[in-house]
């Protein structure tokens, strides 16, 4: 589906979304050109905590969590730079 498509058949509503074809322009924001809906959710923390569990299920899949009262989808790609926090307790030796 397309943005504007999910905005009219889930008004006014929390979801869980995954870019299924997305592209960078220059600017770097990603342009989801096919979205699927994968939840529909009661509140924005509930959308966000879906989305926390999922990513962490799928971290190469493309998720998002959105409203759909915005007309446009503004995602901008962010490089993280820094040490990433690993799950995994280390090691006593």
């Amino acid at each position: 589906m397309q943005w504007k498509d999910i905005r009219t058949a889930y008004p006014d509503q929390w979801l869980l979304v995954e870019a299924i074809e997305a592209e960078t322009t220059a600017d770097r924001r990603r342009n989801l050109l096919r979205i699927a809906v994968l939840e529909q959710c009661a509140t924005g923390e509930a959308a966000f905590q879906s989305y926390r569990r999922l990513h962490q299920l799928h971290p190469d899949r493309e998720f998002y969590f959105v409203h759909t009262s915005r007309s446009d989808l503004e995602i901008y790609e962010r490089h993280w730079v820094g040490v990433r926090r690993s799950d995994e307790a280390p090691v006593a030796r």
